[in-house]
């Protein structure tokens, strides 16, 4: 007999799902999801994360349920749990999709794959991004992404044979899990994605190009996919194909231009992915060595983190209006556009003179949507320590006058603004900009930094060869002497 255990992490939907529509060629199977108290001590966990898992999960077993497989739910270490489960139920097979994640499941797969050598168990993965496993080359590259994105998607079984003597496992609260009170967070599960879906192709990306940059208009104005990608209740190619299907159906003009910037960008998600995917220690050091002690923190620079600037910019009171109206949004919902998100990050690393690390710690637990490949990838691109990609220095007050002209965003979230109680600047930003782009513009000068840049451009570095013509993809611009294709990614999502 074939019996099958589909393992359930990022992947929390039944449509597009191919470990599930294996599962239900096997004479018995089984669903399977794992909280593991790696995740929850981590230090990129935080309560709302734990509280739309749960969400998901509720609506996950309901889906299942219908197709006559109940999600069995344990807590603890992965290989632990599938070694007790294999003691209840001897299953031969574990399906499962692949995942770029953070150290802690990186290491966790090893040692899964290991335990399943070791047991014969036939471990299957499949692809759900564009994220290629061992690859050796990006030449062709977006082309392969093209290829899996265009392929067909996987139906959802309509009935599997479950294993006997299995129910589904009640959904344990936050106090169970040891896990503080959660703020409100959106509605999850794979229904609500596919809601949040159709109502941004059927109407919200009417002016998406204009709305994503500011803070006003991003909240309405965005997909709001990202927290959906990230939990895996809709697929990338569920996104990719149902956006390229409205583009050629709609006959609104700026409807279509809307989806087009946005189609424009899904290929961006998966490209930032594949970087930790080819790189894991990207998590936990500069893409370029020649960076390491350029500022605290680093585990190379002799100095100690400046704790009182990062409390203070986690807290959102540094004295820079738009700095901290956007810091305090992002910690009450979880969400903040792109483009504030890397004047965060700006700010962190030129302003502040910090190390990517410990802000990159403290964003990723305020993300609902925080997906490792991109995060890191990013966090390192705005702090200029990737060194290929141009210096991406924001200006707060220039931002605050571009996105917030009238101030109605900042007195929003700053309602101190104005009186007392509201900090002075904790930096001289003249002087603190003078300083860390003149170290760096030297350093980058350097014959080592020099040819350190062509070999992470050669392994990292975007590559267009192999995208058929597409109404989704944007004109062509002209690129700024130096720039290396990544500076072309504008906005993602």
């Amino acid at each position: 007999m074939a019996r099958a255990l589909v393992w359930f992490k990022r992947d929390l939907r039944v449509a597009d799902h191919a470990p599930l529509a294996a599962a239900a060629a096997c004479d018995e199977a089984l669903a399977l999801f794992v909280i593991e108290p790696a995740w929850l001590r981590s230090p990129e966990c935080h309560p709302r994360h734990v509280a739309t898992l749960l969400a998901c999960l509720a609506a996950l077993g309901e889906a299942l349920a219908a197709r006559g497989l109940p999600l069995v739910l344990r807590v603890g270490e992965a290989v632990e749990v599938l070694a007790q489960l294999r003691r209840e139920w001897r299953f031969d097979r574990l399906f499962s999709h692949e995942e770029t994640g953070p150290g802690w499941s990186y290491a966790r797969d090893i040692a899964a794959g290991r335990w399943c050598r070791a047991e014969g168990v036939a471990w299957t993965e499949w692809p759900q991004t564009g994220v290629v496993r061992r690859l050796k080359d990006r030449r062709g590259w977006a082309g392969r992404w093209q290829a899996r994105m265009a392929a067909p998607l996987v139906a959802a079984p309509a009935g599997l044979r479950a294993a006997p003597g299995f129910g589904a496992t009640p959904l344990p609260t936050l106090r169970e899990l040891g896990v503080d009170p959660a703020p409100p967070t959106p509605a999850a599960g794979e229904a609500a994605a596919q809601r949040t879906l159709q109502g941004f192709l059927a109407g919200r990306a009417v002016g998406y190009r204009r709305h994503l940059s500011s803070p006003l208009t991003a909240e309405d104005g965005c997909s709001r996919l990202s927290a959906h990608l990230a939990f895996g209740t809709v697929s990338m190619r569920q996104v990719h194909q149902a956006t390229e299907a409205a583009i050629a159906a709609t006959p609104h003009r700026e409807l279509a231009w809307g989806l087009r910037g946005f189609s424009s960008r899904l290929r961006w998600h998966c490209h930032f992915m594949q970087k930790l995917e080819d790189e894991p220690q990207i998590e936990f050091r500069n893409f370029a060595r020649s960076h390491d002690g350029l500022r605290a923190g680093d585990g190379v620079h002799p100095g100690a983190v400046d704790t009182a600037r990062l409390q203070a910019w986690c807290e959102g009171r540094t004295g820079f209006p738009m700095v901290d109206a956007c810091m305090r949004q992002l910690c009450a919902t979880g969400w903040l556009n792109f483009r504030m998100r890397a004047m965060l990050v700006s700010f962190a690393a030129y302003h502040l003179g910090l190390h990517w690390r410990e802000p990159g710690l403290f964003l990723a637990r305020q993300l609902l949507d925080f997906e490792p490949g991109i995060h890191w990838s990013q966090m390192q691109m705005q702090s200029g320590t990737t060194g290929i990609n141009t210096l991406r220095i924001y200006s707060p007050a220039k931002q605050q006058a571009e996105q917030d002209p009238d101030g109605t965003y900042v007195r929003r979230w700053l309602p101190e603004l104005g009186t007392a109680a509201y900090p002075q600047p904790i930096v001289d930003e003249r002087a603190a900009l003078a300083d860390i782009k003149a170290r760096l513009y030297a350093l980058r000068q350097t014959g080592p930094a020099r040819d350190e840049a062509d070999a992470i451009q050669a392994r990292h570095g975007s590559r267009k060869a192999g995208l058929p013509p597409s109404a989704g993809r944007p004109a062509r611009t002209r690129r700024k002497p130096g720039a290396t294709p990544d500076d072309a990614q504008g906005e993602l999502f």
